[in-house]
């Protein structure tokens, strides 16, 4: 299996990031960390593992990210406006140094966001806010409303990054016409704290006619990483 490892100073975030890629060519998905996770998790969790046969057959291509959540969301001492500012700009890190990459090393017209847990929220919030750019996603256990992180503060940046906020009131003909050409796949389970978010967030899509494949695993799933292997090896 190609394994390739990559580091960079980010010109968006002001700082070195790394990343790992495996695979040879199919199709490219770009995987998040779960809250404060490193880019070689999926790794270590033997999730790249569940998926190998994918990997080593060039039906895959995954493209594992850092995270700067500890700069953002989970950094309790700076302000709200502050660390929404920071996710932002670890946003357009992924739009374009990050994309910038993938197509550089593969050239297929599909590009997916990926991620358990925190990176779920990260997969849903960028792909339902890029959706010309990315074409589908997968969140397994993902948690979509991080306003409790923010000890009340609120803005019009804070509205748009969170879509259980946007969604519901999103009529822009521009975003529904792509919404409904992506895949777009929640996966949670039966001992899922976050299993009440997904269905409320498949709720709201299935209301905006937005095609979205909800699945509640029973047998005992839950918030764990058997279970996401699990799930990985089931949808990618």
């Amino acid at each position: 299996m190609n394994r390739e490892y990559h580091k960079w100073f980010s010109p968006a975030l002001g700082r070195e990031m790394e990343l790992l890629i495996f695979g040879h060519g199919g199709m490219p998905a770009i995987i998040f960390p779960t809250s404060q996770g490193r880019f070689y998790e999926f790794e270590d969790r033997g999730m790249v593992e569940a998926v190998h046969r994918k990997i080593h057959h060039g039906q895959l291509q995954l493209f594992c990210v850092d995270s700067v959540d500890a700069e953002s969301w989970y950094n309790r001492g700076a302000p709200g406006h502050w660390r929404v500012a920071r996710h932002l700009q670890y946003e357009q890190y992924i739009l374009k140094e990050v994309q910038a990459l993938v197509r550089q090393k593969n050239h297929a017209p599909q590009l997916a966001l990926a991620g358990c847990s925190f990176g779920g929220f990260h997969a849903v919030s960028m792909a339902l806010r890029h959706p010309d750019v990315f074409t589908g996603m997968l969140s397994m256990s993902g948690a979509f409303d991080l306003s409790g992180f923010l000890n009340g503060y609120y803005d019009q940046d804070v509205y748009l990054l969170f879509p259980n906020h946007f969604l519901p009131n999103l009529h822009d003909p521009w975003y529904l016409d792509r919404y409904r050409k992506n895949v777009y796949v929640l996966a949670t389970g039966v001992h899922d704290q976050c299993w009440d978010q997904n269905e409320k967030l498949a709720a709201i899509m299935r209301q905006k006619g937005i095609p979205v494949r909800l699945d509640v695993w029973g047998d005992n799933t839950g918030h764990d990483w058997p279970s996401w292997q699990r799930m990985a090896a089931e949808y990618f």
